[in-house]
């Protein structure tokens, strides 16, 4: 049926031109925007994914600059430690030669004297961006020796969110600590024992009638005694011509008693740690023991001789080591050469562990890099648009669109040829 009144077909191609336009509007913007997803409106549950995640992605990019900063922090301490290894190294030299006879020692000192203001200025130097790991100060109001570094950011499943860290434990790499209680690698150890605790030179022979030979030991004294880290005792022990250098550290101690702190409780103590010294300096303990009243012989023959000589201690640390005086001998010198030693030994497991940790800190780096990149790509193929798809649609819906109109125009010039019918 033909009718004036409604046009049918006009109102078909109306409705296929405007959903024409509509598509051709959302492909359009598609390009523009190079998103199938740009709004919450396009797709509810793709746009909240894509949303939470590049948030997290822009967190991420906040630990991979903390990991930086980190990373800065670690490779100063780790240059400031080498560098310390390397004057330490120096000063054990300067000290070796000490131990000849003949030898300045003031003029030695003179140079150690010098490479000990290079640590001081190698750890004040040490620092990057305020933060300095080789020069504390363990007693200020707020110190923590435990360092945090944010090394990544995640979420799980019910959207709770954390932050995991890489922890530096300072006070096993300090140089200096300027406060009184300080355990720092060069300065630290202040306040420990005084004195030999009652080892004396002597010389006693075995008896006619198979006495043991026994060389007594002063008063231990009815306190405690504690050898912190860098107290040494060191003597020359000789059994029948055979002479041994025993020595007596914190290790000592610890290994001797089950200790941590180096602490000798009485003079039964001191006996276990002498014996273990023997035993470590070579000595059997079938032949030569520490007990009460002494060391002594167990078993000898008549005649069997025992002696203690270059008796020696120290309790400095190589910041305040000095051989200019006239009351070190070549044994003390040598008790400082030990204490070096040992310095050197912490550096390097220091330097050790920075070394690990910088290792670390690379690896997280790069996948905190390589995990962004994920996610970046995820978040792609959920709102990215097809550029190629979209372009081919567009000219297909250009084409679509001069055909709607024509339709339309078509439409609408129908009810002119009802005119002629009335001719």
């Amino acid at each position: 049926m033909s009718s004036l009144m409604t046009n049918t077909a006009a109102m078909t191609a109306l409705q296929t031109l405007q959903a024409t336009n509509n598509s051709l509007e959302d492909t359009q913007n598609r390009i523009s925007t190079g998103y199938r997803v740009a709004d919450a409106k396009d797709n509810a549950a793709y746009w909240s994914i894509a949303t939470t995640m590049r948030s997290d992605n822009g967190a991420m990019s906040a630990v991979k600059d903390s990991l930086g900063i980190g990373a800065a922090a670690v490779d100063t301490a780790y240059t400031g430690l080498n560098s310390a290894k390397d004057v330490l190294n120096q000063i054990k030299d300067k000290l070796t030669t000490a131990t000849q006879d003949g030898v300045d020692r003031s003029a030695v000192q003179d140079e150690i004297g010098q490479l000990q203001q290079q640590l001081k200025s190698i750890a004040s130097s040490a620092s990057f961006s305020g933060q300095n790991w080789l020069s504390i100060n363990s007693g200020a109001s707020g110190y923590t020796a435990d360092k945090q570094m944010v090394a990544n950011f995640a979420r799980d499943q019910s959207g709770t969110l954390s932050l995991g860290s890489i922890t530096v434990d300072t006070s096993k790499i300090a140089l200096y600590d300027s406060s009184s209680s300080s355990k720092a690698i060069l300065n630290g150890g202040a306040g420990g024992i005084s004195s030999a605790l009652g080892l004396t030179a002597g010389t006693k022979s075995v008896g006619a009638s198979g006495t043991a030979a026994t060389i007594a030991l002063g008063t231990f004294g009815s306190s405690a005694k504690t050898l912190d880290q860098n107290d040494s005792l060191s003597f020359d022990l000789t059994l029948n011509g055979t002479t041994k250098t025993v020595t007596i550290d914190q290790a000592t101690v610890n290994a001797a008693l089950g200790e941590t702190d180096g602490k000798i409780a009485n003079a039964t103590a001191f006996n276990t740690v002498l014996n273990h010294a023997l035993e470590s300096a070579g000595f059997d303990s079938t032949k030569v023991t520490a007990a009460t009243g002494g060391i002594h012989t167990v078993g000898g023959a008549t005649g069997d001789t025992l002696s203690i000589s270059n008796v020696a201690f120290s309790n400095d640390s190589v910041d305040s080591l000095d051989i200019s005086g006239s009351g070190v001998t070549a044994s003390k010198v040598k008790l400082y050469i030990k204490t070096v030693d040992d310095a050197i030994s912490k550096v390097t497991a220091g330097a050790s562990t920075i070394g690990a940790l910088q290792n670390r800190i690379d690896s997280q780096t790069t996948f905190v890099s390589n995990l962004m990149n994920t996610i970046d790509k995820g978040v792609g193929t959920l709102v990215d648009a097809d550029m190629t798809q979209e372009s081919t649609k567009l000219k297909a819906l250009q084409t679509q669109q001069q055909l709607g109109v024509q339709a339309l125009s078509i439409a609408n010039s129908s009810s002119q040829s009802l005119l002629s019918l009335f001719r």
